[in-house]
């Protein structure tokens, strides 16, 4: 056992909890520790390695830009920095990944705010890096509240947006409670939480009323004090997945009231959910949205917010007085090029639909023959399990809720080589985008087995 714990502080643990296994190395869907124990990764680690494990072409990239150049300040310009920009604006505009000349993005770009609709919803502008998702959260909520001159910021109960003060402030998961208070302005929503709906509905009978819900609070705080809304269009690992309508009807509500609308696409994007962006899918823009996590695949730490047109244009003229040292670090926007390049060339967004619609039956079958399963939820590539608690007396009660045995099932899972992610009594089950379905059918039979 290795004697890392003595002189780190890991996450999200007691750290007289902590003792993982030393992992040395990887590839695809699986990796590997120190004393060769193989493990099929059904979690993406922390739902972040969509293309698996070293995966060669992003590999590759990092090797030849650290070869040339590792570092250059924002003050400066770097060429990997402005091809992920535009590879990212390119996508959020709905073009190929690989993206045109600078001249005709710009122009697309322009073309597309020119013709707007009275919605808002013109195309995307520029790209601001930061390190992580919790980096993105901050600087789109400061951006939104210049660009606007509002102050307040309404997001979810049961959300999660990082975990920096201000990002946890702006989620509503439990793991901020004891979090000191570091964001003024926020106000919470009721989640749009079908299996449990906090308005004792029923889906579809239920005419939506969760995004009802968030109009009435926006009309209550005052439409013209609300800079922003920030949510989470499809998946988080507290479970949560929308009906269909509801992103759209947050569209809806913030083009009526004059509010922005950032979605958190830090879990969602880069295929997780069968399209580049969960939005995407949803067929609703945002008018900013946050990304980390796929954008590289996490091979390098890059986090990103992608802001419209209309938002880019307010800095032209107006300071952005954000900053940080590593933001669009050329070694992590190379692998960031690569990481896009290999989605594209495998076709990867494409698989995670088809693959998730596969994978989604095959747990809904699973469900029918394992009656402790719940509920079964997903898009594309991500799906959460809910457990029978044995807790039907609330709609919507506390989360998470432990449960002892599944915690047991996942170190079990281990033990058997497919490692699974679990919270509360949700069993998460999101793996790389480039697993064969021969594997994620065998992983899934270890856990219906432990089931």
């Amino acid at each position: 056992m290795t004697d890392e714990g003595k002189y780190v502080l890991h996450t999200w643990t007691r750290q007289s909890d902590w003792s993982g296994p030393t992992v040395v190395g990887g590839q695809g869907a699986w990796f590997w520790d120190a004393d060769g124990r193989r493990y099929l990764d059904l979690s993406s680690q922390a739902e972040c390695c969509n293309l698996g494990h070293q995966h060669p072409a992003v590999v590759r990239a990092i090797r030849e830009q650290a070869s040339s150049l590792c570092y250059v300040s924002n003050n400066w310009g770097a060429t990997p920095r402005r091809d992920l920009a535009r590879r990212i604006v390119s996508i959020a505009n709905g073009r190929c990944a690989t993206g045109g000349s600078q001249a005709q993005e710009e122009a697309a770009g322009t073309a597309e705010q020119g013709h707007a609709s009275p919605d808002r919803q013109a195309g995307f502008g520029r790209v601001f890096f930061t390190c992580d998702g919790a980096e993105a959260t901050e600087n789109a909520i400061k951006m939104a509240r210049w660009y606007t001159g509002r102050h307040k910021i309404l997001s979810r109960y049961r959300s999660y947006h990082g975990a920096t003060h201000a990002a946890m402030k702006a989620g509503g998961d439990a793991r901020g409670w004891n979090t000191a208070d570091g964001l003024t302005g926020v106000v919470h929503l009721l989640p749009p939480y079908c299996f449990r709906c906090p308005f004792g509905l029923h889906y579809p009978t239920c005419s939506i009323r969760c995004a009802a819900h968030v109009e009435d609070v926006v009309l209550f705080e005052g439409p013209h004090t609300v800079a922003a809304i920030i949510a989470e269009p499809a998946a988080g690992t507290n479970g949560i997945m929308p009906p269909v309508e509801y992103w759209p009807r947050l569209r809806e509500i913030c083009d009526r009231h004059d509010i922005l609308l950032i979605a958190d696409e830090v879990m969602s994007g880069f295929g997780r959910c069968g399209d580049w962006f969960a939005w995407q899918r949803l067929r609703a823009k945002p008018d900013m949205f946050t990304m980390a996590k796929g954008l590289t695949g996490a091979h390098i730490p890059l986090g990103a917010v992608c802001v419209s047109t209309r938002v880019a244009a307010y800095f032209d003229d107006h300071l952005l007085e954000t900053g940080l040292t590593y933001s669009g670090h050329p070694l992590a926007c190379a692998a960031g090029v690569a990481a896009i390049q290999a989605y594209e060339d495998e076709r990867l967004i494409q698989r995670a639909q088809e693959l998730g619609a596969w994978m989604l039956g095959r747990l809904h079958e699973l469900q029918a023959r394992r009656g402790i399963i719940a509920d079964v939820r997903g898009l594309g590539l991500f799906a959460v399990l809910e457990m029978d608690d044995s807790d039907k007396g609330s709609p919507m009660p506390p989360f998470p809720r432990p449960l002892p045995w599944l915690k047991q099932l996942v170190r079990t899972a281990l033990e058997r080589g497919v490692s699974v992610a679990a919270r509360g009594n949700l069993l998460i089950v999101c793996p790389p985008l480039v697993i064969d379905q021969a594997e994620l059918d065998s992983g899934l039979s270890v856990i219906e087995d432990l089931l």
